[in-house]
């Protein structure tokens, strides 16, 4: 037996519990990966409240981790025992000391990158990549913004976006989170709590707006989202901390200048393994050469995963936030 933790309801971060599993025998095609570190993600969150239900409940939530290849089961081919291994993306049941998966979702790890650096960037390293890569080809002459600017795929985005050629804007709650989105390669912070973002956007583009607007904030910030855009811009939303946008009349892209819209999930972008083998290896390029740092700036051990969860809702985080197993 192995410890992890399970949820028998949705609710809140109470009802994150440290029990003991089995985690089984790999079966066809499956790996099982004792971890080493443990990511911690927003998309935890609504796996938790049941905003994104999942399939069964108990249930184990976590879409990221690193670790060693500990067995294989028949048929497997892409790890070996001993491998050091980090996965992001579904199935969910990265909050445990050990766990089953399917072995095409692993990639074998770079010597120069530890677990801890892993499991605080794959998800969101490979989210920054389809960002910047997949949903607009940011490049020179690219100018952009990014809500969050400080938070975990904030911080890549800022300094992958600046890497590639681009202006990157971007908001945050607080004097020093702007201080952090800077030093992370963001050339305009704006403090949302005191300025009105979409003015400023304006201000900053001589009234041009931005090409492209990644927001994972959702429903306080998606129509002045809009309001940002240049004619023809691409509105990114990835996420919604701030809680569902809602229904809103598909005529309004055409009103604000024939504006396109995406809802893009990074398991859709690495569904197949030739895909996830490319934005891992990107990724991995641009932290080994230096152009993006993954700021590690909370750690928790994983039995205390509530403590974790009030503090990512509350905001009291910035950058990326791990489980040491």
């Amino acid at each position: 037996m192995v410890k992890a933790i399970r949820i028998h309801q949705h609710g809140g971060p109470e009802v994150l519990r440290w029990e003991d599993v089995d985690p089984g025998t790999p079966g066809p095609g499956e790996a099982l990966v004792r971890h080493e570190a443990v990511g911690l993600n927003y998309i935890d969150v609504y796996h938790r409240s049941g905003l994104y239900p999942l399939p069964t409940l108990p249930a184990t939530p976590g879409l990221e981790a690193a670790g060693v290849v500990e067995a294989i089961g028949p048929e497997v081919v892409e790890v070996a025992v001993g491998d050091r291994v980090a996965y992001a993306g579904v199935p969910p049941g990265a909050y445990a000391e050990k766990r089953r998966i399917p072995a095409h979702r692993l990639v074998q790890l770079p010597s120069g990158i530890s677990a801890l650096q892993a499991a605080a960037m794959m998800l969101q390293g490979m989210t920054a990549r389809y960002l910047l890569k997949g949903c607009w080809p940011v490049g020179p002459g690219t100018t952009l913004l990014i809500h969050a600017a400080a938070g975990g795929v904030g911080l890549i985005v800022c300094q992958w976006a600046r890497h590639l050629g681009a202006t990157v804007i971007g908001t945050v709650g607080s004097p020093e989170k702007a201080e952090i989105a800077k030093a992370h390669g963001c050339h305009h912070p704006i403090l949302y709590t005191k300025e009105d973002f979409a003015a400023r956007v304006k201000d900053i583009t001589g009234g041009k707006g931005v090409d492209v607007v990644y927001d994972s904030v959702g429903q306080t910030t998606f129509l002045k989202s809009l309001d940002c855009l240049r004619p023809m811009g691409m509105l990114v939303s990835f996420g919604q901390s701030a809680g569902p946008i809602g229904l809103f009349d598909p005529a309004l892209l055409a009103q604000k200048g024939s504006l396109f819209l995406t809802r893009p999930t990074l398991m859709t972008y690495t569904a197949r393994r030739e895909d996830l083998l490319a934005h891992a290896r990107d990724l991995f390029e641009v932290v080994q050469k230096g152009a993006v740092t993954v700021a590690v700036r909370q750690t928790y051990p994983l039995a205390e995963a509530p403590r974790a969860h009030r503090d990512l809702e509350g905001r009291k985080t910035t950058g990326s936030s791990v489980f040491t197993v």
